[in-house]
């Protein structure tokens, strides 16, 4: 395997590739004076290091000194160029990712190593998803045509992948209501809830299945500070039915199917602002006191003069706009009503002429940015709109939760989306005061602080915890010491607070890994500080799967069948439905699976697993200690 990146998520893609699935991984970074990069790079791959030497310390004493024969490598390079390329082995690689952060740097590599490689399996970093879905086509045309397989055939495949799109679900669900995860499976919206252990007599709703166990008691520091959690303390993945039954005092984390809260806001119509924005509120006022005139008028010259209800209106609209012959030749009724309707016309003017402008006001700054709305309430203050921060933006907005965003630059990625999604956002920089006041941070529901600097994030997350103690803020930081930190000073100091703290990397390295070792990963789930993957494969070349029934394929503490993707909703000759939804080609995923239904080579099934068991459904040998970290 090899590795090409410039930041932190090379140094853990690679530290998983050869702690959990064993391989020969060749890592190829910028020489160290070209690495302008936060400190935490230096840390993480000291990190990704020191699990490498635990690794292979680990073999070495079970004596499987064979298995690591080959050490890795790690070459320094300013760019991926053929050289490079050819240096590292890519003609002999099985796969290669490219992690850089420069979209650009990612496709120069991709376009060379493909040439080099036909065969090579390509695990890409893209941003631009609709440029990754282009460049992802082209390249498997390529691979094809060069190795004369089928498009099918897994032989040169191309995978693009966001970092930001892989944490993004994991730090919008940690801000809504409880600590749920929410992974999308095939258009399908999963959500994993915990849930608290169950009162005598009580029995524990499992949703879909029961993913995890949580640790052992709530209060304890292992595993959710921002540790991995071990021994009989902490959380169990995929536990089967006995384990379920028997735990006592641990809270659940169950899989739930959800739909969104709300619409998606459509893009064509985010720029027209609503008829309440469109016009203040004393203005529509007016206008409909106005109205009232306009109908009292009409009523009372219907009583005086005996007219038709329609042909009473036309008059006093006439009188209204002036354009009436004068009633001195009428009775005295008569010409009380129409000098009452010059008047009110007269008030007309300037409440028509006060709509102009305020309709031409809004249609001028829908394009601008908004300020938080009076009265707002129960929101989610979202600190910085780089990559990270603008998926998470959207997430947010696509589950129609309320959103303030705090930005310094007014040049950031995410703010032509805060535009579009119409979102208040607050310029300025979150350190100085009046700020977070201005999101108003005292009324918030909760805190995102997805900032690139920890310092910042950490800062903002304790003066908000000043102003409202029991906020529940989500922290993204780097350093997973600096975390574990912070976590457990946090949790100390507010224990009735909700407090997480997310690395991107953390949540993204295994599903490029898993992209690597050549399986669709959908997505990544937290479980305290360990990570469940979702992964949709055929089951045909896995005798762990094939011609075995649901239940007999279940591995506790390693994988779970969750789904099968049945052709228009027939599963063995019978129609199913309301387990799953339409799927791209007319597919649909049958969630409730008898365990009775014999698995066969030609079905596709999405199963969840740990990536200790991933690792050991591809065929790999796995290191008993430290291959799950």
């Amino acid at each position: 395997m090899v590795v090409c990146g410039d930041d932190g998520l090379a140094h853990r893609l690679a530290a998983e590739l050869r702690g959990v699935y064993r391989e020969q991984v060749t890592l190829v970074v910028p020489p160290s004076g070209r690495r302008v990069r936060q400190p935490v790079v230096g840390r993480a791959r000291a990190a990704s290091a020191a699990l490498l030497d635990m690794v292979n310390a680990a073999v070495n004493r079970a004596g499987n000194g064979d298995a690591a024969a080959d050490a890795d490598r790690e070459l320094e390079a300013t760019e991926p160029t053929e050289n490079v390329l050819a240096d590292a082995g890519v003609e002999r690689a099985t796969a290669l990712a490219l992690v850089y952060d420069d979209d650009e740097t990612n496709i120069r590599a991709a376009l060379t190593a493909r040439r080099l490689n036909p065969r090579l399996r390509l695990v890409l970093r893209l941003y631009n998803r609709r440029l990754g879905q282009h460049i992802e086509e082209l390249l498997d045309q390529s691979a094809a045509l060069a190795t004369g397989d089928g498009p099918g055939s897994g032989s040169g495949s191309t995978t693009v992948l966001s970092d930001a799109d892989t944490a993004a679900p994991a730090l919008a669900a940690t801000a809504l209501v409880g600590t749920s995860k929410i992974v999308e499976t095939d258009g399908i919206l999963l959500r994993a809830v915990e849930r608290q252990p169950p009162r005598p007599g009580e029995v524990a709703d499992p949703g879909l299945c029961t993913l995890a166990l949580l640790s052992a008691t709530s209060n304890d520091p292992a595993g959710a500070d921002g540790s991995e959690g071990s021994g009989e303390h902490g959380p169990q993945l995929l536990p089967d039915a006995a384990a379920v039954e028997a735990a006592t005092g641990r809270g659940t984390v169950a899989l739930e199917q959800v739909s969104y809260s709300g619409p998606p806001l459509a893009a064509g119509r985010a720029g027209v602002p609503a008829f309440g924005e469109l016009f203040s509120r004393r203005l529509r006022w007016s206008l409909a006191g106005l109205a009232a005139c306009v109908v009292a008028l009409a009523v009372a010259l219907m009583v005086v003069t005996g007219d038709h209800p329609v042909h009473a209106t036309y008059v006093t609209l006439l009188d209204l706009f002036a354009i009436n012959e004068p009633a001195h030749n009428d009775d005295r009724g008569r010409q009380i009503l129409q000098l009452l309707s010059g008047f009110v016309g007269l008030l007309l003017l300037p409440v028509l002429l006060a709509a102009v402008l305020e309709a031409l006001g809004t249609f001028r700054t829908a394009s601008s940015l908004r300020k938080p709305p009076r009265g707002l309430g129960g929101h989610v203050v979202l600190l910085g709109l780089g990559k990270i921060g603008t998926r998470v933006l959207t997430r947010l907005r696509e589950m129609d939760i309320p959103v303030v965003c705090v930005e310094a630059d007014p040049e950031a990625r995410g703010m032509a989306t805060a535009r579009r999604l119409r979102v208040p956002v607050v310029l300025g920089d979150v350190t100085q005061e009046g700020v977070l006041e201005a999101a108003k941070i005292h009324r918030a529901h909760s805190l995102l602080a997805l900032t690139s600097v920890d310092t910042t994030n950490l800062e903002a997350v304790l003066y908000a915890r000043s102003v409202r103690s029991r906020l529940r803020v989500v922290l993204r930081l780097y350093d997973d010491d600096f975390a574990t930190a912070v976590y457990r000073t946090l949790r100390a100091a507010h224990p009735r607070a909700l407090t997480r703290s997310r690395s991107v990397t953390h949540l993204a390295a295994p599903s490029f890994a898993g992209a690597m070792m050549g399986r669709q990963i959908l997505g990544a789930i937290p479980v305290e500080r360990r990570v469940l993957l979702f992964a949709a494969v055929r089951v045909a070349g896995h005798p762990q799967l094939e011609g075995k029934t649901v239940g007999e394929a279940f591995r506790p503490g390693a994988w779970r069948v969750l789904a099968l993707e049945v052709s228009d909703g027939v599963l063995d000759g019978e129609r199913v439905g309301g387990a799953g939804s339409e799927g791209a080609r007319g597919s649909r995923l049958v969630w409730e699976l008898p365990d009775t239904y014999v698995l066969r080579g030609s079905d596709r099934v999405v199963l969840a697993a740990t990536r200790r068991g991933l690792a050991e459904l591809l065929g790999r040998r796995v290191v008993r200690r430290g291959a799950d970290l």
